[in-house]
């Protein structure tokens, strides 16, 4: 193409293009725009929710690679079921029932990331105005599901105990909510684990109201410190009438690696049956190649011995964050340490407009998510998000030294 082709191609106005009400609607994530600049090589991120990539089992998942090329390659290169490979589906299976969930009466349903698995049952369940109850703050990527879908997200407010579902026993609903969802042990962004007490309340809740609960657990493998609850679908066996009115969704990315793309999702035996075909109009079936690679990873046996380091590093990460929190900020910024997960979150007592703080941290070499891209509705303007799996303990500590010197730069105006 001519020099001259080029310069009239630059300058033919942009197309106009017809997008949908819904598409048009949909924001763009703040955390993916933050990527962006915490791709530079200055710029101390705690804004991204990622892995720590040199923690990755490099070794495990070549030899996995290896495996499922050399035992059986079609199964790996060809079309696979829309419900899952057969190795995998057993394995996923195999992990839910250690974890004290029966399967009777339910389905599992291999997803492309759980992240899918959120936008099937969206697809599955929600019409243009259906009520879902999300907490307060909520993972924004559920939102923007929510959101593409038509559904109004109103929110259950937090405290030390996790969302406060007995909210909704006295909410003013404008319909009867379709789906309740809620991140339950260490929800991003806040880090909160929704307590035992609460978690059979609102199992309870369900039955009684005929509304779907999913539960999402992409962190619970991340847990460092204290003891482990039993889930939803677990405890949900215990309670009269609400097998039929839970389901669950988790993934690989934070226990494997998010680049797998693999996520699940259990849902009752009817609903699944339906979920496998709205994910056929999507994709057909995940990959087959990840699944099988995946599956001869889970096989191998290496994934106690990974998790058990990935945890020890998070630990320091974490104690090493705070720490440094406490040290430069003292009484002006609230957090209460999690447990575990990847994710710390902040409230500066001063009211500082973290919105308005952003672009002086970006000056100074730092990068975090202000809280409000967090929230349905009205949202308050001094909470912040801090993530403390990708970066060492020095460069965390080195992180906060320059969140003080942006607040400090905006305090002076």
């Amino acid at each position: 193409m001519s020099t001259d082709q080029n310069t009239d191609q630059n300058t033919q106005p942009a197309p106009r293009y017809a997008l949908s009400a819904r598409a048009a609607a949909l924001r763009s994530s703040d955390v993916r725009e933050l990527l962006k600049a915490a791709q530079q090589a200055q710029v101390i991120s705690l804004a991204g929710g990622l892995p720590a990539a040199e923690l990755f089992d490099t070794e495990g998942l070549r030899a996995a690679t290896l495996a499922a090329l050399d035992t059986n390659p079609a199964a790996a290169l060809q079309y696979g079921l829309t419900e899952g490979q057969t190795a995998l589906r057993e394995a996923l299976q195999a992990r839910e029932r250690e974890q004290g969930i029966a399967l009777a009466g339910r389905a599992l349903l291999v997803t492309t990331g759980s992240q899918q698995a959120l936008d099937i049952v969206a697809r599955l369940l929600l019409d243009e105005g259906d009520v879902v109850v999300v907490q307060r703050p909520s993972y924004l990527a559920a939102l923007q599901t929510f959101n593409l879908a038509g559904a109004q997200c109103l929110g259950l407010d937090e405290d030390e105990e996790g969302a406060r579902v007995e909210d909704l026993e006295t909410m003013a609903f404008p319909r009867k909510p379709k789906l309740v969802y809620l991140v339950t042990p260490f929800a991003n962004p806040s880090g909160a684990t929704l307590s035992l007490r609460r978690r059979r309340w609102l199992l309870e809740w369900a039955a009684r109201n005929e509304v779907l609960v999913l539960e999402d657990d992409p962190y619970g493998v991340l847990r460092t410190e204290g003891q482990e609850l039993p889930s939803l679908a677990a405890l949900a066996q215990d309670v009269p009438g609400a097998r039929a009115w839970v389901g669950r969704t988790s993934t690989l990315s934070k226990a494997v690696a998010p680049g797998l793309r693999l996520g699940w999702l259990v849902l009752p035996t009817a609903l699944a049956e339906a979920a496998a075909r709205v994910k056929q109009s999507m994709d057909l079936h995940t990959s087959s190649f990840a699944q099988e690679v995946a599956a001869h990873y889970l096989a191998g046996g290496r994934l106690p011995a990974h998790l058990a380091r990935v945890r020890g590093a998070y630990r320091e990460r974490r104690r090493a964050l705070c720490q440094a929190l406490r040290e430069a900020f003292g009484g002006a910024l609230e957090f209460s340490e999690p447990k575990g997960g990847m994710f710390l979150w902040a409230r500066f007592t001063d009211g500082t407009d973290t919105r308005a703080l952003l672009p002086a941290a970006l000056a100074a070499g730092m990068a975090f998510v202000p809280g409000d891209a967090f929230y349905a509705g009205a949202a308050p303007r001094d909470r912040l998000r801090l993530s403390f799996s990708t970066e060492t303990p020095e460069r965390l500590r080195e992180g906060v030294a320059r969140l003080r010197k942006a607040w400090e730069a905006s305090r002076r105006g």
